[in-house]
């Protein structure tokens, strides 16, 4: 009983001393694996919190070296998409952009090859909302659930697994998607039919990308009058001017920590997909023959912004643009 005891108290010692959230209060063993590809910026804490929550994962990637930290936490680690599809019925996929969508489904290596009846695929990519809808058509031939589900917060809030899930597809499969999202966010909303996530999703950028230029040229006026950057923070979120892009996530370097421009804009949301996701609002508005004159600007500054060198930057180098801008 004694040796008992003392083996109790060291499994104890050890998940305090190791600080590896890994170990979830219910045994992996009873939940099946979930499948997750692309482990990026935002796909690879996903994952993580995944398996924090007990859930076995099997991953790759189309960059292996991507999967290495995620292997060494204990997640199976394939080749290739139809081998996730072989060995789980729940897949989760986080890309940058529409073509790689396409090739993770529908490639001579995808998904769909392999795919089993009745699995569910949630992809948390932001896309095309017609390429969703292509890929669910596809999926639904196969006998499988696609559901859309992008997300908004950025690399912190995954990390934290505290990002929004904006839910689009069949609303009876909507809890079973929910049970995964869960651990990945704080909230998951669901938003209608296949697609609804998507649009969802192009709303908000568009308004994050113009609330981002706004703080961003406000910022820059108050500093060229001679304001303190950080006391013209601290104003703006104290009084009607207050945004996200102002109070969590500021563009100007020196006035917070832990975001982008505290770090050279490295790391965050980076200026081509905030480029990428303008494109699909001035698309959609443009069949919807919706006006979007702001829209349509920050669309035209951040494509410029991509060709002037700020492409890999996050979208919050806005300010830094637009202070190199007024020295010409």
């Amino acid at each position: 009983m004694a040796a008992l005891l003392r083996r109790s108290r060291n499994v104890l010692r050890w998940n305090r001393n190791v600080d590896f959230a890994y170990v979830s209060t219910r045994s992996m063993a009873s939940k099946t694996p979930v499948g997750f590809i692309g482990l990026g910026n935002m796909g690879s804490p996903m994952a993580k919190n995944l398996l924090k929550n007990g859930y076995p994962v099997i991953a790759t990637d189309v960059f292996p070296e991507t999967c290495k930290e995620l292997q060494d936490l204990g997640a199976q680690v394939v080749v290739t998409p139809a081998e996730v599809a072989e060995k789980a019925d729940r897949i989760i996929t986080m890309l940058p952009s529409s073509p790689n969508v396409i090739d993770v489904y529908t490639g001579s290596n995808g998904i769909l090859k392999k795919v089993k009846k009745g699995t569910l695929l949630i992809d948390s990519s932001t896309i095309d909302p017609t390429v969703t809808k292509e890929m669910a058509f596809a999926a639904e031939k196969m006998g499988a659930v696609f559901m859309d589900a992008p997300v908004s917060g950025g690399v912190g809030a995954a990390s934290m697994a505290k990002l929004t899930f904006m839910v689009g597809g069949v609303e009876e499969e909507f809890t079973a998607a929910q049970e995964l999202l869960a651990c990945m966010g704080a909230t998951v909303v669901y938003c209608g039919q296949v697609g609804s996530g998507q649009a969802a999703k192009i709303c908000n950028n568009m308004l994050l990308a113009i609330g981002m230029i706004g703080t961003a040229e406000t910022m820059n006026l108050g500093i060229r009058l001679g304001l303190d950057p950080k006391l013209l923070a601290k104003i703006l979120n104290m009084s009607s001017g207050r945004c996200w892009s102002s109070d969590t996530y500021n563009p100007v370097p020196g006035v917070m920590e832990g975001v982008p421009s505290a770090n050279n804009y490295q790391g965050g949301f980076g200026t081509t997909l905030m480029a990428k996701d303008l494109g699909f609002a001035q698309n959609t508005a443009t069949n919807t023959k919706t006006p979007i004159p702001l829209g349509s600007l920050a669309h035209q500054l951040y494509r410029v912004m991509c060709s002037r060198g700020y492409a890999n930057k996050d979208f919050s180098s806005v300010f830094q643009f637009l202070r190199e801008e007024e020295g010409q």
